[in-house]
C-alpha cells in the first residue's frame, strides 16, 4: 500500500519513529540501528512494509530498498515475524546478514534479540538459496563505493567552506548535517545546503 514515506522526524524511540508527512504523523517501526541514526527535525525517506493484522495495522520502515528487501526475505522464514526480522536487522546490516547466511554463521544471526540458535539455523537454511556470493560482494562493493564518493564530496565541501573563511569545525558540522539530510548530494549541493545552515 505504501512504497515509501518521506517526511520530518517528529519523535524517535528505540524501535520506532514518527514521521510527519503533510501534517499526518506516521508511526513506523524501524531496526534499532536505524532509530539511532534518525535526528528529530530532519527529513527522511523510509521505504515501508505495511502489515495488516486482526488487531492492528503496522508500518515498518527502512532507509534503503535493500534493507526492505532483506526484511521481507526474513519474513518468509517460517517462525520469523516482523519483530524477529527487525531484531536481526538491528544487529546485522543487510550485507552482514548475506555473508552470515552464505558462510553458515548461525552464531552471528543468533545475536539478534529473540532469535535462538535453532531459529538462526532455520534462517540460514531457508535463505541460502535466495542469496548468492556474487550478489553479496556486488552489493557490498556498491555500498563501499557510494560511501567513498560521499566522503569525497563531503571533504570537497569542507575545503570550499574553509576557503570562504569558516573554521574547520563549523564547516565540518554544517557539511555533516547537510549530508545526513541528503546522502546522495554532490559537493556543490552540500556546499549550498551547508551555507544555508551556517548563515
Amino acid at each position: 500500500m505504501y512504497a515509501f514515506i518521506r517526511g520530518t522526524a517528529e519523535a524517535v524511540s528505540a524501535d520506532a519513529v514518527i514521521i510527519d508527512n503533510n501534517g499526518i504523523g506516521y508511526r513506523i517501526f524501524v531496526p534499532s540501528s536505524t532509530a539511532e541514526m534518525i535526528r528529530i527535525g530532519e527529513e527522511y525517506k523510509l521505504y515501508t512494509h505495511f502489515q495488516v493484522r486482526e488487531d492492528a495495522m503496522l508500518l515498518f520502515g527502512f532507509l534503503t530498498e535493500d534493507d526492505l528487501e532483506v526484511f521481507r526475505m526474513l519474513l518468509s522464514v517460517n517462525g520469523i515475524g516482523p519483530k524477529g526480522a527487525l531484531g536481526v536487522l538491528s544487529v546485522l546490516t543487510a550485507d552482514d546478514l548475506r555473508f552470515a547466511v552464505l558462510s553458515d554463521d548461525a552464531a552471528s544471526v543468533a545475536k539478534a534479540p529473540g532469535i535462538g540458535k535453532k531459529t538462526a539455523q532455520k534462517v540460514i537454511l531457508e535463505l541460502k538459496d535466495k542469496f548468492s556470493l556474487e550478489d553479496a560482494f556486488e552489493k557490498k562493493l556498491a555500498a563501499t563505493e557510494s560511501k567513498g564518493n560521499q566522503m569525497s564530496a563531503e571533504n570537497d565541501a569542507i575545503l570550499a567552506l574553509t576557503a570562504l573563511g569558516y573554521s574547520g569545525t563549523e564547516a565540518s558540522k554544517a557539511v555533516r548535517a547537510a549530508a545526513e539530510k541528503d546522502a546522495d548530494a554532490d559537493s556543490s549541493a552540500l556546499i549550498s545546503a551547508a551555507l544555508r545552515i551556517l548563515v
